[in-house]
């Protein structure tokens, strides 16, 4: 991400130890506040810690002087062409000098003085530490009513089950990150859904994250802010649906194999004889197990080549159950493995046909015999191509999971 800089000379950059960056989309009234409070924790941090510090302003385009006056005040300008609060912040953290990095919003909602734990737990070990406004207080006026009872809670209960991350306020704006775990991350996201994704793959990399009690006070802009509830809610949440295979298409792969598995079972069951009476609802419950069949598999296969992204592009470490199967999820196994279901498929499409022909080409007692024919036949033409689909997304290997040398398995 390109980014220029105003202020401090980068000859400093040895020296200093400690950064707070502020996001920045015209903030002309919010500066002179945020900035001293700023300037108060840093000399807190250096009283404290003995850490040298600046502060970077990651100006998105401001048209109403905030850049020059951010210099004008003792802060560094960082300007972020690419737009949105996650673009911002971004360019703030990779133009930071320090080896920790503190971060804030540019609105006085946060007081950055909290802040000073965030560091004394960075240099304790931990790589990132987040604010909880739910344990240091939620001034009135703060927050929406639907963001904190409804919005942040729920999403960051989702958060939790999905990654573990074991925090209370996953999108708290006050946070800080030691300067190489951010560069770990390899973060994208422009917009708001930023602040998930930093827990997200802290977590799925398995770092330290710790979090202390963060206050929030209702912001000192005059103009609506630039958060939009259900947008940004939308997109948290999508996000956190994006990095989670498992729960995406791991979970519904297995209830549908499942709920097939249950569903094939009852009806061959009542085709055999082997339970007196008509099928409830007659066909129609074999079909529903062929359809919940393919549906699981291909859910099956998705999620695979999802967990193997992640893992190929450095966020996701590989499970052990992939490690051991290792020699089997090729693209040749897969290959193998459809063509003979596709065979078995075909041979029993012309087993069913004939024993038609044997008996004058009546209707039969049961579709339970022709759905399994077509589900096998879906599966196997699904498992051939998802070979290829695998195979594609391990950059053109014929062996799916990735095996580099010192994996942390996760």
């Amino acid at each position: 991400m390109a980014v220029q800089t105003f202020g401090l000379s980068e000859t400093l950059a040895a020296a200093l130890d400690v950064t707070i960056v502020m996001p920045c989309l015209n903030e002309v009234q919010c500066l002179p506040h945020c900035i001293a409070n700023a300037q108060e924790a840093l000399r807190r941090i250096e009283a404290q810690f003995g850490l040298a510090s600046e502060i970077v302003i990651a100006d998105n385009g401001s048209t109403d002087g905030s850049q020059a006056l951010a210099v004008a005040l003792g802060a560094r300008v960082v300007s972020v062409a690419a737009k949105g609060y996650g673009a911002a912040l971004i360019g703030g953290c990779q133009a930071a000098f320090g080896r920790f990095v503190l971060m804030g919003d540019a609105d006085g909602s946060y007081d950055f003085t909290d802040g000073v734990a965030m560091i004394g737990r960075l240099i304790a070990g931990a790589d990132l530490c987040m604010g909880s406004r739910f344990q240091g207080g939620i001034a009135p006026g703060a927050m929406p009513w639907k963001n904190r009872h409804i919005g942040n809670p729920a999403l960051t209960g989702i958060l939790n089950l999905f990654f573990r991350a074991g925090i209370d306020d996953a999108h708290c704006g006050l946070r800080a990150i030691t300067k190489p775990a951010f560069l770990a991350l390899g973060l994208s996201g422009s917009g708001m859904e930023f602040a998930s994704e930093m827990v997200i793959k802290a977590a799925l990399k398995q770092m330290r994250i710790d979090q202390v009690p963060a206050t929030l006070s209702p912001d000192l802009r005059d103009r609506p802010p630039h958060l939009r509830p259900w947008r940004d809610g939308w997109r948290h949440l999508r996000y956190l649906m994006m990095l989670s295979p498992t729960w995406v298409f791991g979970v519904p792969a297995l209830l549908a194999i499942l709920s097939a598995s249950l569903v094939l079972g009852v009806a061959g069951l009542f085709a055999t004889g082997l339970i007196k009476g008509e099928t409830p609802f007659g066909a129609n419950w074999s079909i529903l197990g062929g359809f919940l069949l393919t549906v699981g598999h291909f859910a099956a296969l998705m999620s695979l080549a999802t967990h193997f992204y992640g893992v190929r592009r450095g966020y996701r470490g590989l499970r052990p159950w992939a490690a051991r199967l290792g020699g089997l999820l090729t693209l040749e196994t897969a290959l193998a493995s459809g063509c003979l279901l596709i065979a078995i498929s075909f041979l029993s499409f012309i087993a069913i046909g004939w024993n038609w022909s044997a008996h004058d080409f009546a209707a039969p007692v049961s579709v339970l015999p022709l759905t399994l024919a077509a589900a096998c036949g879906v599966v196997g033409l699904q498992t051939a191509l998802g070979g290829f689909l695998l195979a594609i997304i391990a950059d053109h290997n014929t062996r799916f999971a990735p095996f580099p040398a010192g994996i942390d398995y996760a």
